[in-house]
């Protein structure tokens, strides 16, 4: 259903059992799910900004084609701050679905001139939120293959960060941001539950087992498709961020399905697709 979110147009998803989600036009920025009897499962900060041009702290902002600034193009790159069209709302089977597409603008090609459409669909039902990112190379037989990454930067609310628990990296190897040159692998996760003690910016690469987070009186699983990295991210404590209040920090974990180590390459009619499903239990 079409309706308003914080003065945005957005769309609101609700199945038969009571799941349901919101999603705005604006970046097709997934900005709230709630499974069938639950409670909230995204953060969202109380400062968020909102209107164009903003990047919206919270929810799933969609990243492509490009991750952070790894490469030349604007940070995130160039969709999560522009206006999507939804071409589908509906419910069919007890699930409550929608898709919103984004076409290159006059404005993004002067950025980033290449022929692609983008669709971000999402579906909720019961305990589930499944998200789907497809990318398709819509020029002709005669242009030029594409590549870029991307992710789901999804926000996930908890209510004590450094009483969480993250199952499923374990043997996988990650670059530490807050101290290594992008793309250079420093360690490797030993053990099989990561525990946050304060600010934390990793991208796993290759981290395709499903994943749990865990708190007290909740599981969420998390699995991937498509998306060959995980990136976890915690501002911590020092952090001092505009359009979040210094203290939340403690009640969120951005656990982000990612495709950054291994860009993804399209040819001329070809299409990619990443999916990110999230279970409450």
């Amino acid at each position: 259903m079409l309706t308003t979110f914080q003065g945005q147009p957005a769309l609101t998803l609700t199945a038969p059992d009571g799941a349901r989600a919101t999603v705005l036009l604006h970046g097709a920025h997934l900005v709230s799910w709630v499974p069938a009897g639950g409670q909230e499962q995204l953060y969202l900060s109380p400062t968020a900004q909102f209107g164009p041009g903003a990047s919206v702290r919270g929810g799933v902002p969609l990243i492509f084609p490009q991750f952070n600034a790894r490469g030349p193009l604007p940070r995130h790159g160039l969709v999560r701050t522009r206006p999507w069209q939804p071409v589908l709302d509906a419910v069919r089977g007890g699930v409550a679905l929608a898709t919103l597409r984004f076409e290159p603008t006059p404005e993004t090609a002067a950025i980033w001139p290449m022929p692609f459409a983008a669709e971000f669909t999402l579906s909720v039902a019961g305990g589930t939120l499944e998200m789907e990112l497809a990318v398709e190379h819509t020029g002709d037989a005669n242009a030029a293959p594409f590549s870029f990454t991307a992710a789901l930067h999804t926000y996930l609310r908890t209510s004590d960060a450094l009483k969480l628990q993250l199952e499923g990296l374990q043997g996988v190897s990650f670059e530490d941001a807050l101290k290594d040159p992008p793309g250079t692998i420093s360690g490797q996760q030993w053990g099989d539950v990561l525990t946050l003690v304060g600010a934390i910016d990793r991208v796993y690469y290759g981290a395709n087992a499903p994943l749990t987070l865990r708190e007290l009186g909740r599981r969420l699983g998390i699995a991937m498709a498509g998306f060959e990295d995980v990136v976890v991210w915690n501002p911590g404590p020092d952090a001092v961020m505009a359009d979040m209040p210094a203290g939340d920090w403690q009640h969120m974990l951005c656990v982000e399905a990612a495709r950054i180590g291994e860009p993804v390459e399209l040819y001329p009619g070809d299409e990619w697709v990443g999916r990110q499903d999230l279970t409450a239990g």
